[in-house]
């Protein structure tokens, strides 16, 4: 039983209601769909990116071997994320005297960081003010999720930047996480460097062994994966640690 007066004050009630919520839950939804964008626009979680920065330059003082300068442009596997020891990342099994510039999360494509402007092209200048004998240029796992189109994009400025330079390219591993898409991504590699006449070093059939996010390598991974690229690049910087003055 409602009382008289009181059926008509409910259905205002509910008026009154809808008036201010739907104003309120679209303004919810807006702030949260800017938050969403702002953050694909400005990068990732920017003490992630800053963890990533230090352990690039903790990983570039590491010099390993003598003989011609080798350094490698690389992604998290040429830092050794998730290593107790990162100096015994992969590049520690070339021959030569091996620099790195690695940045975890980086690739080809300009977008394949949320870091900023990390790519292989926009590291390269900075990796290469020294000099180099050989340049080694690692990856492609992430650029798992970027289009034909940005890797041949990035692979091209980065080319424009090791011009004159002896270039080998390491193309992606089949890491268990993004395994679907390394035979799309080494084959554009693969044929990216060949167009540049560079040299193109395939890992995609290496059996290694992965730490627990299915993406990155054990110690074990490393210690193949270096030695199964040095095999592949070892005659060229034996080359190189011939000439006099090297």
């Amino acid at each position: 039983m409602i009382h008289r007066g009181v059926a008509g004050v409910v259905p205002q009630v509910r008026q009154r209601w809808r008036r201010v919520a739907v104003p309120v839950l679209l303004v919810a939804l807006v702030c949260a769909l800017t938050v969403h964008l702002a953050g694909r626009a400005g990068g990732a979680d920017p003490s992630r990116c800053d963890r990533f920065a230090a352990a690039s330059s903790a990983r570039a003082e590491q010099v390993t071997g003598s003989g011609a300068r080798v350094v490698v442009i690389g992604d998290s596997w040429s830092v050794g994320l998730g290593l107790a020891d990162p100096s015994a990342s992969w590049p520690a099994r070339l021959p030569g005297r091996v620099h790195v510039a690695g940045f975890s999360g980086s690739g080809f494509s300009e977008q394949a960081s949320e870091c900023g402007a990390v790519s292989f092209a926009d590291r390269a200048l900075g990796a290469l003010r020294e000099g180099a004998d050989l340049v080694v240029v690692e990856g492609g796992l992430n650029d798992y999720d970027q289009t034909d189109a940005a890797i041949t994009a990035g692979f091209s400025r980065l080319m424009g930047e090791l011009a004159g330079l002896r270039v080998v390219v390491v193309g992606p591993a089949s890491a268990p996480s993004r395994a679907l898409a390394v035979p799309r991504v080494d084959a554009l590699l693969a044929s990216l460097a060949a167009r540049y006449d560079v040299a193109y070093v395939r890992t995609s059939g290496l059996a290694l062994t992965y730490l627990d996010d299915r993406l990155h390598l054990t110690a074990a991974g490393h210690r193949a994966f270096g030695d199964a690229v040095a095999r592949q690049v070892g005659r060229r910087i034996a080359s190189l640690s011939d000439r006099p003055g090297s």
